[in-house]
């Protein structure tokens, strides 16, 4: 089972770029499920912090220990820590609850230049988190202020500007007990060549460098001169964090979370003065209705209403209900009604055929099956309209008959299983809707009313059983698919509408 909980232990950004907003967009765009332990509020937006307020670290516990103790944690992910004294607290909530899996994003100081991390907290982030890191996250500012505060004495570390010294850099922090150190490359862009640019023109990869137990793996990515980076060192650490608890392993995190990033800078839109935010949901959709709940959304579409109120209040439908449809135009509609359900047959065949699991070949069977029944019942219901079969297979199918059905197994040929069932729909609901509206309604002719029996006949067990297997497959079947498919299987819900209707039109002849 993959771990989902993911534990976020941050400060809060009020321009909800960064920080936890930014965390909980991620990791809810990965299907991960988000806590919080908020370390600090920031009053900033896009041109920079204009305020920071301590959580102080006695209530940061409580909020760290009131998801552990209750939900459970699998994964603990730290952005800004604020105070040294937060970072203890952490520290020891890690050991305490043998939290197996920790992403350590060690946040200093924010873009426009505010420190996010006291000086005298530094030290205290790296002898105490450090070591109890799965993965360290630090880009190359960070790296060498904790690289300059531990050997304090020394000389500062230069700034890289080849691949081998982001390795070097790498490694030495990775020395300082983390299981893994990715370093990231953002603040230093290289030339095609990874030297070091000497122009703007010049910058054209961004390297990031993973090092662990085996050897260092080095990660490409195109550069882009874009404003839009606020919070990727936030969200690039949770997304590493969220496919760590989808169970992939370090590298496959890693490598997969920087195109998250990349594609979040890609797909941005300006929003604010200054360093705006990534698009955190750029492979992530909502779908326009809720899981059950789509053929209520179909049927109240606007584009929709109009052609399904035409096929379910058509004037034929309305003549059976008060009883003054002409014999022989019922007759012609039960004639071409059977020949229908011939081709209709055929189509649930084929969904049977083209179903991808045993569930949906059987439900799609048991559709047939009850079509077959119903036409032994439908000849039966015409010989009391002086119809025998024999009159009924005489007759060819009307125009509208076959441009209807033909288009049905049409869409069964061309397009996935799925539309297919669309396509069948305003049969299969329609016929349902129009008899249960019907029945209900008391202005409906029962008595003396040579029609109440087709009434009752689509209001019957059988054939509501069949309806609702119908809409468990499309429900079913609905939340797999993309926005932009639900679009084009809308379309084709109308037409197959609009030629349902037409069949009422035939009967009408």
């Amino acid at each position: 089972m993959s771990h989902q909980r993911i534990l976020v232990i941050a400060g809060s950004d009020s321009s909800g770029g960064a920080g936890l907003e930014a965390d909980q967009k991620v990791i809810a765009s990965h299907g991960c499920y988000a806590m919080t332990a908020t370390t600090a509020l920031t009053a900033q937006n896009t041109l920079g912090v204009h305020g920071i307020h301590v959580t102080p670290s006695g209530f940061v516990r409580k909020q760290i220990e009131a998801c552990l103790e209750d939900v459970g944690v699998d994964l603990v992910k730290t952005g800004m820590l604020a105070s040294a004294s937060t970072v203890e607290v952490v520290a020891e909530a890690i050991k305490r609850y043998n939290v197996p899996v920790s992403v350590i994003d060690p946040v200093m100081v924010s873009t426009s230049g505010a420190q996010l991390l006291p000086e005298d907290a530094v030290g205290t982030l790296i002898s105490q988190l450090l070591p109890l890191a799965t993965v360290v996250t630090p880009n190359v500012p960070e790296a060498l202020m904790i690289l300059n505060h531990q050997d304090s004495e020394g000389a500062e570390q230069p700034e890289p500007t080849t691949v081998k010294a982001l390795i070097s850099i790498a490694q030495a922090v990775r020395q300082l007990g983390p299981k893994y150190v990715l370093l990231k490359g953002g603040h230093v862009p290289l030339t095609k060549d990874h030297t070091a640019p000497t122009s703007e023109a010049e910058r054209h990869v961004v390297v990031n460098v993973l090092v662990g137990p085996g050897e260092p793996v080095i990660m490409e990515t195109g550069y882009q001169k874009s404003r839009n980076t606020h919070g990727t060192g936030c969200s690039l650490a949770s997304a590493i964090a969220s496919r760590l608890a989808l169970g992939m392993t370090m590298e496959q995190a890693v490598k997969t979370a920087n195109y998250y990033i990349e594609a979040g800078i890609r797909t941005s839109k300006d929003l604010g003065s200054g360093s705006g935010p990534i698009n955190h949901f750029h492979s992530s959709y909502m779908l326009p209705f809720a899981p059950g709940r789509f053929i209520e959304y179909l049927l109240d579409r606007e584009d929709v209403r109009g052609p399904w109120k035409e096929h379910t209040h058509h004037a034929f439908v309305k003549q059976l209900a008060d009883g003054t449809l002409p014999l022989k135009k019922f007759q012609n509609y039960l004639i071409q009604d059977y020949l229908f359900l011939i081709q209709f047959s055929r189509a649930n065949s084929l969904a049977a055929y083209k179903a991808k699991d045993l569930d949906d070949i059987n439900k799609s069977a048991r559709i047939v099956l009850h079509i077959q029944e119903e036409m032994n019942l439908h000849v039966r219901y015409c010989e009391g309209f002086g119809l025998t079969k024999a009159d009924i297979e005489s007759h060819e199918e009307h125009q509208a008959c076959t441009a209807y059905t033909r288009y049905v197994l049409d869409i069964g040929q061309s397009e996935d299983w799925f539309a297919l069932q669309v396509a069948l729909a305003p049969c299969l609901l329609g016929y349902g809707h129009i008899a249960r509206r019907l029945f209900d309604d008391p202005e409906t002719k029962r008595e003396g009313n040579p029609y109440w029996d087709w009434v009752l006949q689509y209001v019957a067990d059988d054939y509501t059983a069949a309806v609702r297997t119908g809409a468990e497959l499309m429900e079913k079947h609905a939340v797999r698919q993309s926005p932009a498919r639900i679009e084009q299987l809308v379309k084709i819900f109308i037409h197959a509408t609009k030629m349902e209707t037409g069949f009422w039109d035939m009967g009408s002849l």
